[in-house]
């Protein structure tokens, strides 16, 4: 079964679609990487949880994960596809999970809680999947988190900030800003899955910003 409405279900792993303008561009992954990295400074929000999110947001950077977004049938709760495999959620509901946040339990809990605010979930409700669609996490985190301007200004975008995208042609996608920034561009880098695996990479303003959210896990 095709996993529907997960990101990039019709994009090889390489090379990766670019969406800029409307107009189709082709770049390889290594175009996409930000070439120098430094450290945010004092500008950023200071506290565990944000440092918990952007460091646990890096550690998803140093694993394989082939781009697969496969319906698969998991454990409930705290289940996830095999390591080696995901999409764009994958690594946010991982991110999340790794400083104690079941991301899972969370939407499934307010699905059942109010099913006709999540049009995009199943009925009855699917742990296998309901949390694994950008436009639940969205709903989601409106609905329990900080949602905040979407802004031209990189500055307004901080450490554990969730921002998601229009890639077009009904695909979105999901990432979280972590405390590097690019030392050309100088706006803070994103950790995402656009079909090569966690990547950190200059692509804050890349695609259109449909969404920007702080969440800490309280209800």
């Amino acid at each position: 079964m095709v996993l529907e409405m997960l990101d990039f279900r019709w994009l090889p792993a390489a090379p990766k679609l670019h969406l800029r303008q409307k107009n189709l561009v082709w770049v390889s992954a290594g175009m996409l990487a930000a070439a120098t990295v430094g450290t945010l400074g004092s500008q950023t929000r200071d506290s565990d949880l944000t440092n918990k999110l952007a460091n646990a947001a890096l550690e998803r950077t140093h694993h394989a994960v082939r781009y697969d977004p496969s319906y698969v049938r998991i454990p409930y709760p705290g289940g996830d596809v095999p390591a080696n495999t995901g999409v764009c959620t994958d690594e946010i509901i991982r991110i999340y999970r790794s400083i104690g946040i079941d991301l899972q339990r969370e939407v499934h809990d307010d699905i059942v809680r109010a099913p006709r605010a999540y049009p995009r979930a199943h009925l009855p409700p699917d742990t296998n999947i309901d949390h694994r669609r950008v436009p639940n996490l969205m709903i989601f985190f409106q609905r329990h988190g900080e949602v905040l301007p979407i802004s031209p200004r990189a500055s307004d975008y901080q450490p554990g900030d969730v921002v998601t995208w229009d890639l077009g042609r009904g695909v979105n996608h999901i990432g979280m800003v972590v405390n590097q920034y690019d030392t050309v561009s100088r706006r803070p880098v994103m950790v995402h899955n656009i079909g090569a695996g966690p990547k950190m990479e200059d692509v804050l303003f890349a695609w259109r910003i449909t969404g920007h959210f702080r969440y800490d896990g309280r209800r």
